[in-house]
């Protein structure tokens, strides 16, 4: 497959998993809507639910099952704290997960912050929904954690990863 012949213009859904933000203050939100944005992806949906395993289940499925939407990138809920419910909510919707996001992303966060990058569990794979396999990314709330996972990991494999999820072959 010709570089050309991958997908350029995903639309992404965009669910902030927080008790406290709403639409207004939500900077990892917004953050994720402008890269996407200068990569010229577009943003089809975005959300902002609590931090509460059946809200979270309920609009990743809604969202996999929508020919509408190629990729859903979650901020929030993926610490260590009690609240932090992200990935029970999600994890068991996943046909596969992709562990090496989760490494890679550990791995430049050690860089940046030491140890305390073990406490995170930002993860990856994908749900298939009928003929449709979505990639779902799971990223912390930070802002400096969201930057260093789009712009570092997700925004530059996004179109590949799009091309394999689909079944196309690249080079």
């Amino acid at each position: 497959m010709h570089p050309h012949d991958l997908p350029v213009n995903a639309g992404v859904a965009i669910l902030t998993v927080s008790d406290t933000r709403s639409i207004e203050d939500d900077q990892s939100g917004d953050q994720i809507a402008e890269l996407l944005k200068v990569a010229d992806h577009r943003v089809a949906r975005r959300s902002i639910v609590h931090d509460e395993q059946n809200e979270i289940a309920t609009a990743v499925s809604k969202w996999a099952a929508s020919s509408e939407i190629d990729v859903i990138i979650i901020t929030g809920g993926t610490g260590s704290s009690p609240r932090d419910v992200t990935p029970e909510a999600v994890l068991p919707l996943l046909a596969s997960n992709l562990p090496g996001f989760g490494e890679l992303f550990r791995q430049l966060s050690y860089e940046q912050i030491g140890a305390a990058a073990m406490l995170s569990r930002a993860d990856a794979g994908w749900i298939d929904a009928g003929p449709l396999r979505t990639p779902v990314f799971l990223l912390p709330g930070s802002p400096k954690a969201v930057d260093l996972a789009m712009e570092n990991l997700i925004i530059p494999q996004l179109s590949h990863l799009l091309a394999v999820c689909r079944g196309k072959k690249t080079i």
